[in-house]
């Protein structure tokens, strides 16, 4: 197993709150704050760039009171560049982008970083690390997705040796851009998933299981791993 490191190497859990129940989703998010989480994940699907619809802006700024965690946004959406502006002023701190999803990643990049937040580029299982070489210089944070996206639980695709030569990249930079991995992530994998490179911990179902009270060990466990 590869021992590359990001330059951040400080193990960081976001919880996704795909996993989280959306009838008390305010006191979700509150009640993983509490039990640990590092940052507060949160998936945005359009119906377009993935079969499933989820959160718009409005919900991220009801969702904004119940934590002053980090908000992970996560936009897989098609055209994400319409929309950038309205989940800033809703109050995500990070604004991951899919590289598949827009013809002009570059400028996107920059519109984000120009909002006053941290920028970030998710990449498809079947997207090469190769392709973040020509914006490297406007990432705050790599998302490697290990499952194809959509849909939370589904099952982990091993795609380790492409954190390393991503974690590679980040540490030719020579600054802190955070490299997450987000899917199918358990405390049964996520030992090799640091070792890859990793630094931040995306998990839906391992942490969320078992209802509010086993929150702070399941963030734990994982973070032990």
């Amino acid at each position: 197993m590869s021992q590359n490191k990001s330059q951040n190497n400080t193990v960081k859990i976001a919880p996704s709150i795909l996993s989280a129940d959306f009838a008390t989703l305010g006191a979700e998010v509150a009640a993983v704050d509490k039990a640990g989480a590092d940052y507060i994940h949160i998936d945005v699907m359009d119906g377009q760039f993935v079969p499933n619809l989820t959160f718009g802006a409005p919900i991220i700024k009801d969702l904004r009171p119940h934590s002053d965690k980090v908000f992970d946004v996560h936009l897989m959406i098609d055209t994400p560049e319409q929309l950038v502006a309205d989940f800033a002023g809703a109050g995500a701190d990070i604004i991951t982008v899919h590289g598949e999803a827009t013809a002009h990643l570059h400028k996107l990049l920059q519109t984000i970083r120009d909002l006053g937040k941290k920028a970030g580029v998710a990449l498809n299982p079947a997207t090469p690390a190769e392709s973040l070489k020509h914006v490297m210089p406007l990432l705050d944070m790599v998302l490697v997705m290990t499952v194809n996206p959509g849909f939370g639980g589904q099952k982990h695709i091993d795609l380790n040796d492409k954190i390393s030569a991503i974690a590679q990249m980040i540490a030719a930079e020579r600054r802190d851009i955070d490299l997450s991995v987000d899917g199918g992530v358990c405390a049964d994998n996520a030992q090799s998933i640091i070792n890859a490179g990793a630094n931040v911990l995306v998990a839906g179902s391992a942490v969320f299981k078992g209802g509010a009270e086993h929150y702070a060990a399941n963030i734990a466990k994982l973070r032990e791993s």
